[in-house]
């Protein structure tokens, strides 16, 4: 059986790394998921420990300027949790075009992140 898809409405609370940020979440019905940590599908970015730090810190801060305090659209890819207890998703934001953009996808093409199957 083919896993399903949610979108959710969101609001990005906190960012961490250029690939993690953490989430509240509209389940609707007046029903939220705070503080949940969101794992960017299809990439990685660079880690801010180690000899990757000015990397990952210049890949998180440029995560932040993108989409931090910010309403995006969440669509999940499982409906379960990771190996490091994050959801894996995809985050949607509208531009001022009414163009929806991938987040993942602009990480990659602004050079802060690299494409990476799990």
């Amino acid at each position: 059986m083919k896993s399903k898809l949610y979108h959710y409405r969101s609001i990005v609370r906190f960012v961490y790394d250029g690939d993690t940020c953490t989430l509240d979440i509209d389940l609707g019905l007046g029903t939220w998921a705070h503080n949940e940590k969101i794992r960017l599908a299809r990439i990685n970015a660079p880690e801010i420990r180690g000899k990757e730090r000015p990397l990952g810190l210049e890949s998180r801060d440029f995560l932040r300027n993108l989409i931090a305090e910010k309403e995006i659209i969440l669509e999940t890819i499982k409906d379960k949790k990771g190996k490091y207890g994050r959801y894996i998703g995809e985050i949607w934001l509208i531009n001022t075009k009414d163009e929806w953009l991938n987040v993942s996808d602009i990480m990659v093409q602004q050079g802060h992140a690299r494409y990476q199957s799990y």
